[in-house]
């Protein structure tokens, strides 16, 4: 499995530069979605595209070797997707008000 240490790297790079590399900012300069950053740094087996590693490793400026982690450990197991409860609907049925005649 190849695994993208993006916060080693993020850290790495506050380290070399000094300045703090946050999933927004680095969004605002890659091109990368926010949320996309978010789950390649925090989901383990998180399937980033080559596209998306190489935006990453461009904006902070690091070899690919330093991002990329290949191991020997299995995929992980997708996490079950949730699914929604349907919301039990009560419909009101309009009474029907006869209008009397005079």
């Amino acid at each position: 499995m190849i695994r993208v240490k993006l916060r080693l790297a993020m850290e790495q790079y506050r380290y070399r530069t000094g300045q703090r590399m946050t999933y927004a900012k680095l969004a605002k300069l890659s091109g990368v979605g926010e949320g996309t950053l978010s789950s390649i740094g925090s989901r383990l087996g998180y399937g980033a595209t080559l596209r998306t590693v190489d935006k990453i490793r461009m904006t902070l400026d690091i070899p690919l070797y330093d991002l990329l982690e290949v191991t020997d450990d299995p995929e992980p197991e997708p996490s079950p997707k949730k699914t929604k409860k349907k919301k039990k609907t009560t419909k009101t049925k309009k009474k029907k008000t006869a209008k009397k005649k005079k």
